[in-house]
Order: C-alpha cells, then structure tokens, then sequence
C-alpha cells in the first residue's frame, strides 16, 4: 500500500513538471558525472527528454518531477540537479541517507574515469586516477590489488601481454612493498619473452618477500638466479 502511495505522488509530481526542458538546463546537465569513485553515470537528451547511461544500459528514462528534478526507479531516489556554484548531481534527502548528502561531481569534457581510461588502453591516465582514489581512500574497492591482479591474469590468458603488462605496473606503482605484485609483472614478462625485465621483476619480488616460493621457484627452474 505504501509503495502505491508513493508511487502516485512520483506520478503527480511528475505531472506537474514542465513537459518541455529549457536549452540553458539541456546545455547545462548533459554529460557524465562520478557516480563513484571509478563509476560514471551519463545524462543526454532526445528531443528535449532526458535520458541516463549507466551500468550497460543507455536507455534509461527517468520521470520528470519538476524543472531540475528526475525520479530515477533504477536508483529508486530522485537526482536534483544543482547549477551552484557548478552544476552536480545531488540525490534528494530521504529517511534512509540516515543524514548523508550525496554528491555527483561533473566530469570535464573527455574526462574518464580511471576504470574507463584502463579499458581504452590509456594506462599512464589510468594509474593516475588510481593515485587520487588511493590517496582519498586506501581501501577504495576499486583500487584493490588482487582486482588488479586479476584484471591483469585475464589479459594475459587473452595473450594482450603489452596490456598485461601495464595493468601489472600499475599495480606495482599502487603497491610497491607487495612481492606479488612484482612476481606477476615478472610472469608477465616472461610471456612476452623478456628475459632481463622477467629476472628484474622476480629478483625484486624476493627482496620484498625473501620466502616468496613462487619466486624463487621460477628463477631457480630455469636458472635465472
């Protein structure tokens, strides 16, 4: 019953919003926002209507409640739109932010998030957004090392040893006291047939950890010691 009423008020709002978006607003809002730290979410426009790309979907129509106002059910809040003193997404107060704002900062034009720069192969962008992230939170999810890891692992098995090789560095830049990290950029390496940077790397993940076995396994098995 309560999900109805809410959801008639949603209808009535939205009734009584303009049915038209201004040009200033359409100028102003189109573009992609940080929904999270390396997660952006996309506002365009059709025919004065708005439209949100996000997560794999960019067909995404939210109702209008009023001129800077959308109820977005996929996120079951309503984005406000704030032009001061730069245009942001905020999210509207509800019982359940238990007090919290939340805050959708605009990308600049071509901007990427550090997630988005990785996949378009531009790795020197990329690790520097991961930089920001670390230095805000350390424990950001986003930036953890064994999803690095992985990401590169999966590059490899895809035979793209020049990409797995940068995500690795990557890796080794986020976490240069971590013997796994060098040990997998070694591995990478050794794929590619570099024999010195495989060495290099493997040699340095033993002066970090002296009892990594994998390590020492490697360079001991093909006499790179």
């Amino acid at each position: 019953m309560k999900r109805i009423f809410s959801l008639l008020i949603i209808v009535l709002l939205y009734s009584c919003g303009s049915s038209e978006s201004s040009p200033e607003f359409i100028k102003q809002a189109a573009g992609s926002y940080l929904f999270n730290s390396d997660e952006s979410i996309e506002i365009y426009f059709i025919d004065n209507d708005l439209f949100v790309k996000w997560r794999g979907r960019d067909d995404i129509k939210p109702l209008k409640v009023n001129d800077t106002t959308f109820y977005m059910k996929e996120l079951n809040e309503k984005i406000v739109f704030v032009s001061n003193p730069i245009m942001h997404i905020t999210l509207a107060p509800k019982r359940e932010h238990e007090g919290k704002t939340y805050h959708f900062k605009k990308l600049i034009k071509g901007e990427k998030t550090p997630g988005e720069y990785l996949r378009n192969d531009e790795f020197e962008k990329a690790l520097e957004g991961y930089l920001v992230i670390q230095q805000k939170d350390s424990l950001d999810k986003t930036i953890r090392e064994r999803t690095l890891n992985s990401l590169g692992y999966r590059a490899l098995r895809a035979k793209k040893y020049q990409d797995a090789i940068a995500i690795f560095k990557i890796n080794t830049a986020l976490y240069p006291t971590s013997s796994n990290t060098f040990d997998s950029l070694g591995d990478a390496y050794w794929r590619l047939k570099d024999t010195v940077n495989t060495v290099a790397n493997y040699k340095k993940a033993l002066a970090i950890n002296p009892e990594n076995r994998r390590a020492k396994r490697f360079l001991k098995k093909h006499k790179l010691n």
